[in-house]
């Protein structure tokens, strides 16, 4: 949207080549994710029937809206978008540009709602043994929703401008004078320079969210297998379930409970004061480091990158490489968040109303194995695949 309008205000045609490079990368991005999720609403009733039947009557209604409200509008004026530069007015087809814009992030608001709600429930009421909606406002903002939804937001914005910028370095490095090419690296780092900082303090505050709602999870991010003060942040170290213990831990003395209390000495919940409801500690462990160590990796690239890139001079090609092999960074930050968040809340599905182990289906280890498979094997073709021809695409630049 940002590239369609600034060849509208300016008519310089580098502007257009950027925005035709960038809409058909979109588009493929958008079939992607009607393809790969389209299978959840299958998933809910062959692996977690008892999911809708508990809760269903809010979940049902959440998805709908995304449905209604987000899906539809943005796959009606997909087709404008895509097709009908050279068959509207311009100032129509920048209209169904900007609806694409807004259905995506409708999108993510009814998404993250529900999902949002599951974290930290609140708004419903029990009538004759069913999950309904007491107030649907108290639903929808639920205590964490405002933290998750910006939370994620600024988490795709971070993913899509590294992708921009990293193809356009790709680029750039096969053809040094690609104006298109250039300007699209510098919106992306520009872009990615703002969004990482903003994406830390949100982080902070979703954090200090989380430790009021969700303790539990807090304690396993932080591998904290006993309570008290002046807790350690464990830099590093190796979980040690079965001895309760961490392993080769390197730790900065009562800077979690800094972080978490702004006390150096403030008390913090461990995993013992929630045993057996605590979720698996390792992959929650990991996949918190993992996300924040590539998040700061990419606000040290874009800041580096902001500062060398304000000179009209050509970037210098290790600058460019860097941004080439950091493509993909956000997805792998992203992804983290969502193992963190989702395994975090176990053993719970609906955090204090709904068990994992309650919603899911009669399948034996053998058939969920076997469609697990059957799943991994296709996605990971589908992505390689996707990986492939969007870096082909923007290496071939706008001309092409």
């Amino acid at each position: 949207m940002y590239f369609r309008v600034r060849f509208h205000r300016s008519g310089e045609s580098h502007w257009l080549e950027v925005y035709k490079v960038w809409v058909k990368v979109f588009a493929l991005s958008f079939a992607m994710g009607v393809v790969t999720g389209i299978t959840m609403s299958f998933q809910f009733g062959t692996n977690w029937p008892g999911y809708m039947g508990k809760v269903g009557n809010i979940a049902g209604p959440l998805l709908a809206y995304e449905v209604m409200f987000a899906f539809f509008l943005e796959a009606t004026f997909l087709g404008v978008m895509l097709f009908g530069m050279q068959r509207v007015s311009p100032r129509v087809h920048l209209f169904a540009t900007v609806m694409v814009a807004v259905g995506t992030s409708l999108s993510a608001f009814w998404i993250l709602a529900l999902n949002s709600w599951m974290q930290t429930p609140a708004g419903h009421v029990v009538d004759a043994g069913q999950i309904i909606a007491g107030n649907w406002l108290e639903v929808v903002f639920n205590p964490s929703f405002p933290y998750r939804i910006t939370h994620m937001v600024i988490a795709s914005g971070l993913t899509a401008s590294f992708v921009i910028a990293g193809l356009s370095a790709w680029r750039l490095l096969h053809a040094a004078g690609d104006a298109a090419a250039m300007r699209g690296l510098r919106t992306g780092v520009l872009v990615a320079a703002i969004l990482a900082p903003l994406q830390i303090l949100i982080g902070d505050l979703h954090g200090l969210n989380t430790l009021k709602h969700q303790p539990a999870k807090i304690a396993a991010i932080e591998a904290l297998w006993q309570s008290g003060k002046g807790v350690p942040l464990v830099l590093f170290a190796i979980p040690n379930d079965a001895k309760r213990r961490n392993d080769y831990a390197i730790e900065i003395p009562a800077l979690a409970s800094l972080i978490l209390k702004h006390d150096p000495e403030g008390e913090l919940k461990g995993i013992d004061a929630f045993a057996p409801d605590t979720p698996p500690i390792a992959p929650v462990f990991f996949a918190f480091r993992a996300m924040v160590g590539v998040g700061v990796l990419m606000l040290a690239l874009s800041w580096a990158g902001a500062w060398i890139l304000r000179r009209p001079s050509p970037p210098p090609r290790w600058l460019l490489w860097a941004f080439a092999g950091a493509t993909f960074a956000g997805w792998l930050a992203t992804l983290s968040g969502w193992l963190v968040t989702e395994i975090g809340r176990q053993p719970w599905l609906v955090t204090g109303v709904l068990r994992t182990a309650d919603a899911a289906g009669p399948v034996s280890g053998a058939q969920l194995g076997a469609s697990l498979t059957g799943y991994v094997v296709t996605y990971a073709a589908m992505l390689l695949a996707y990986m492939v021809v969007i870096t082909r695409m923007a290496g071939k630049g706008a001309q092409a």
